[in-house]
C-alpha cells in the first residue's frame, strides 16, 4: 500500500514504475494527486447502505501526501459534510444489492478514492469522538438480515 507522487517529468517515474509492478509482473493502481489531501482523506462508514453520520478525516502530517494514520498521519472526527452525504446516497443503495453491509468509502474533497469492503476502519475514533455505537448498528443490520432469511 504505498503511495509515490511524481510530477510531469520526474526522472524517477519509470524505476517506480518498474518497482511497483515487479517489471511489469504485477498490477498496480494509479490516481491523479488531489490537493484536497491536505485537509484529510475521510473515511466514511456504510451499514446496509446507510452512511454514519460522522466520518474520520485522516490529515497528514506535516510534509507528508499520505493521511493513513500509519504513516503518521493524525483522525479528525467530523461530521459528514453535505456532499459526502450525496456521495454515500448514490452508492448505498449498490452496496445493500450486492448484500455489502459494512462498507468504508474514501473521500478527498469531493472525490471518491476508494470503496473497502474488506476490512474498513475508524469505528474506535469515531465513536469516541461522538458517542455513536457503530458496532451496535452492524450488529442490528445483521440480526434484521438474518430475520429476513427466517421470514
Amino acid at each position: 500500500a504505498s503511495i509515490f507522487r511524481h510530477r510531469a517529468g520526474d526522472p524517477n517515474l519509470s524505476v517506480i514504475l518498474e518497482t511497483l509492478t515487479a517489471h511489469g509482473t504485477q498490477q498496480i493502481m494509479a490516481q491523479g494527486y488531489l490537493p484536497a489531501i491536505k485537509d484529510g482523506d475521510k473515511r466514511i462508514l456504510m451499514v446496509d447502505g446507510e452512511p454514519v453520520p460522522y466520518c474520520l478525516a485522516r490529515i497528514p502530517a506535516a510534509g507528508e501526501t499520505r493521511g493513513n494514520l500509519a504513516a503518521g498521519g493524525r483522525g479528525e472526527a467530523r461530521p459528514l459534510s453535505d456532499k459526502d452525504r450525496w456521495i454515500a446516497e448514490q452508492i448505498g443503495p449498490t452496496l445493500r444489492e450486492k448484500g455489502l453491509l459494512f462498507v468504508g468509502l474514501d473521500v478527498i474533497g469531493e472525490h471518491l478514492t476508494e470503496i473497502n469492503v474488506t476490512s474498513p476502519t475508524c469505528i474506535r475514533e469515531i465513536d469516541n469522538a461522538f458517542g455513536t455505537n457503530i458496532g451496535g448498528l452492524l450488529m442490528d443490520a445483521i440480526e434484521k438480515k438474518l430475520q429476513a432469511r427466517k421470514g
